[in-house]
């Protein structure tokens, strides 16, 4: 792709009078006016005396704001989205963690952090929202002097645009920054990865807290003068009237939202009918084949399946558009990063070997913060460990077998939890299942599931249990079943295998 290395750049594309962004009960904010808006922000940051690579924390509601404030604030210092559900001790937190200079948050707000930023000597500064959707100005709660930033200006491509943490299921979260550099390639890797033209139009329903929704949601299509609709955030219920408002020709989202969309399918035809769709993409966690398929028998349109994570800038691998193939149960090829499997002992592995994923290229982070021992174990020869086990077929296509930390070892028998989920998917009345490792005192763990049932259906654990012993080896058929309304899920929407035994009282 060309030499595009910093946000100002990557905006650059968008027709002046052509939408940028849009949003119920707003009006749209153009390309012309989202650039002004950058370039405004920036100056205001640095009369605040805030500058390239400082920290500025922002915690908004998810829309049309949050979208802009992110570009913008990205653009001339450091973003630091958070969950704006997080509580007061896990403000504190991150704050202290990020070494935040400022707050950002909506003008009436009462979140937690605010108190927290006080204490801390963090400035808050709130959001003031105009009527074009994404459109604000912003108002220090003080009225302290500062001096200007001495780092001021449009940052440069080695410059931090995003920090954010990682999960931290196991451990204490590690700080990812992403520079200005790393966020640019990963936007134009998605680009051309879904081929967006300026007559695309995004449905936004991702958090914008999270990678995902940041670089493929509204990143990835603007940057090619593309338009994007923001919600307020996911909400099954409401999905096919914010389709019928925008008019999307695509959306992205995490299998979770995917699956409370196709159950709410069949009531809403015509809608999907009025609004075809040119794609949709999965990405975040494994999407079972059986609802890839149904996905697209039910819109009339392709699932594209991704491969991301926070330290590659998001995108790594991805299922080609049509006329390519698609390998349902594969993530696709490599799409931007070189992406290789690797063994325990550095060696890349041949075509169909199992190891350790490894990647390197542009939207690849530079390395964990302040952390020498996770960068030691993170790289090998230049190349990123994801953590992730699988292999790469003969024509290239990356297939999961999951995470390394997830696998479970029963007894010294090895047992990858996707294996099993799909598998049970495929027992009619299952729509939903997540398996995972049990602590087991003599077997060390043992396999369970959570299991949502389809609407109107009826299954026992003793049923579904036999049904796994038909497909699977009696080591890898689950011995607990629990039967739940939903999933068990993270702050993102993803499913959390590790310490879901725990969580829900089981074992160890």
């Amino acid at each position: 792709m060309s030499g595009i290395s910093t946000l100002a750049e990557l905006f650059s594309n968008g027709a002046d009078s052509a939408v940028a962004l849009s949003a119920p009960a707003r009006t749209d904010l153009s390309f012309g006016n989202l650039r002004a808006l950058m370039s405004r922000t920036v100056a205001r940051l640095n009369e605040l005396g805030i500058g390239r690579n400082d920290r500025v924390a922002i915690v908004l509601p998810n829309g049309p704001d949050m979208a802009s404030s992110f570009i913008s604030i990205a653009s001339g210092a450091t973003a630091a989205p958070l969950n704006p559900g997080y509580r007061a001790e896990e403000f504190e937190f991150y704050l202290s963690d990020l070494n935040a200079k400022a707050l950002v948050v909506e003008r009436g707000s009462v979140s937690p952090a605010i108190e927290v930023a006080q204490k801390l000597g963090v400035r808050v500064i709130d959001l003031v929202a105009n009527e074009a959707a994404g459109d604000f100005s912003l108002e220090p709660r003080d009225a302290a002097t500062v001096a200007p930033a001495a780092n001021g200006g449009s940052a440069q491509a080695d410059d931090v645009a995003l920090v954010l943490h990682t999960s931290g299921t196991t451990s204490r979260p590690k700080i990812v920054p992403l520079t200005q550099r790393n966020v640019s390639a990963s936007a134009q890797n998605i680009r051309a990865t879904l081929a967006f033209t300026e007559k695309d139009r995004g449905l936004n329903i991702m958090p914008l807290f999270h990678i995902h929704g940041l670089i493929a949601g509204i990143m990835a299509p603007l940057s090619a003068g593309a338009s994007v609709f923001c919600t307020p955030g996911f909400d099954a219920l409401k999905f096919f009237s914010l389709m019928d408002e925008a008019h999307p020709t695509w959306y992205t989202a995490v299998p979770t939202m995917h699956q409370a969309i196709l159950s709410r399918a069949s009531r809403n035809k015509e809608i999907i009918e009025r609004n075809p769709l040119r794609f949709m993409r999965s990405s975040s966690s494994s999407i079972p084949p059986q609802v890839i398929r149904e996905l697209e028998e039910t819109f009339g349109a392709p699932l594209i399946e991704a491969y991301g994570m926070t330290e590659a800038s998001h995108q790594m691998a991805s299922n080609p558009l049509p006329p390519r193939a698609r390998k349902p149960g594969s993530v696709g090829l490599a799409a931007g990063p070189e992406v290789e499997i690797m063994d325990d002992d550095g060696n890349i592995l041949p075509a169909g070997e199992i190891g350790e994923i490894v990647i390197r290229g542009a939207n690849v982070t530079p390395g964990y913060e302040n952390n020498e021992k996770a960068n030691k174990e993170a790289f090998t020869h230049g190349w990123f460990r994801t953590g992730d086990q699988g292999s790469k077929d003969a024509e290239g296509y990356l297939s999961l077998t999951g995470r390394l930390k997830e696998i479970i070892n029963r007894g010294g028998e090895k047992i990858s939890p996707r294996e099993v989920d799909e598998v049970l998917m495929d027992h009619p009345a299952v729509a939903q299942v997540v398996t995972f490792g049990i602590p087991h005192p003599k077997l060390g763990e043992e396999v369970g599931a959570v299991v949502v049932l389809r609407e109107g259906q009826q299954a026992t654990d003793k049923e579904i249990s036999a049904f796994a012993a038909t497909r699977l080896a009696d080591f890898k058929v689950p011995r607990k079943i629990l039967f739940m309304d939903e999933i068990p899920k993270g702050a993102t929407g993803k499913l959390q295998r590790i310490g879901l035994a725990q969580k829900l009282g089981l074992g160890g």
